[in-house]
């Protein structure tokens, strides 16, 4: 145990939130990000490079498609850790010093932020495994269509089918990777707990303000997807801001 664990933090109760909080946290959010811009680009260069290199180097290849892959979960935490550190530096009116907030991020790898990613991976790989098994089931022999030059195998019944069945199964296990880590990583972060203990407090946080969620959940989405169309550079504007607003959200959730 390092000095930085010698005592575990209580839980917190859950408050109560509203589509009003939501407006507020992104408005921080977007000050924060206004503020520090210079740190919210370079940790939002991790999640745009990865993109990038999926799309150049991934495309059709399976080994580094899966590098990729695991690439997100393992690095994307810690640069989601830099944006929550920058925020509380200025809602702290801390020093806005680059060796200090990458010595906390670096400081993250031997607390709990390497479990978060760790099952972060875990839970991915089984959602490929998932995904490829719905495509079996549906297209059977259609797998060995070359979907790569003609698209119409997706336009048959089954294709059809399997389509709005992998939409539906992708956008449950979203949500619920959303919701074991909505509040857990800026929580393991602030507080002196363990990440089954922070992921249980983040479902918590969900079930009790489960409407709230779903919005924030698809807001998230959209603006993400819409972010990635010009070659992932929307991404270092949207996903700073959303870092930081993330922030905030969970500072209100605490009461």
């Amino acid at each position: 145990m390092t000095e930085m664990t010698a005592a575990a933090a209580p839980l917190p109760d859950v408050a109560r939130l509203s589509l009003s909080d939501l407006r507020a946290a992104l408005a921080a959010g977007w000050r924060d990000y206004r503020r520090a811009s210079m740190f919210g680009g370079f940790f939002a260069a991790v999640y745009v490079l990865i993109g990038l290199g999926f799309v150049i180097f991934g495309a059709g290849t399976v080994l580094w498609t899966f590098a990729f892959s695991l690439a997100f979960p393992l690095f994307a935490p810690f640069a989601a850790v830099g944006l929550y550190e920058v925020s509380r530096r200025l809602d702290r009116g801390g020093a806005m010093d680059w060796y200090k907030i990458l010595g906390v991020v670096m400081a993250e790898r031997d607390r709990q932020i390497p479990w978060m990613g760790a099952i972060i991976v875990i839970y991915v790989l089984f959602w490929s495994f998932l995904a490829h098994m719905i495509f079996a089931l549906f297209m059977g022999l259609s797998v060995m269509t070359n979907v790569s030059s003609s698209y119409d195998v997706f336009l048959t019944a089954n294709g059809l089918t399997m389509i709005a069945v992998e939409l539906a199964v992708g956008g449950v296990l979203a949500f619920i990777l959303f919701s074991l880590t909505v509040t857990s990583l800026p929580h393991l972060l602030d507080k002196e707990v363990d990440f089954v203990t922070a992921m249980l407090f983040s479902l918590r946080v969900v079930r009790e303000n489960l409407f709230v969620m779903l919005v924030w959940a698809g807001g998230i989405a959209v603006v993400t997807l819409l972010s990635m169309v010009p070659l992932f550079l929307g991404l270092f504007v949207t996903l700073p801001v959303f870092g930081h607003a993330t922030w905030h959200l969970y500072r209100r959730v605490l009461t």
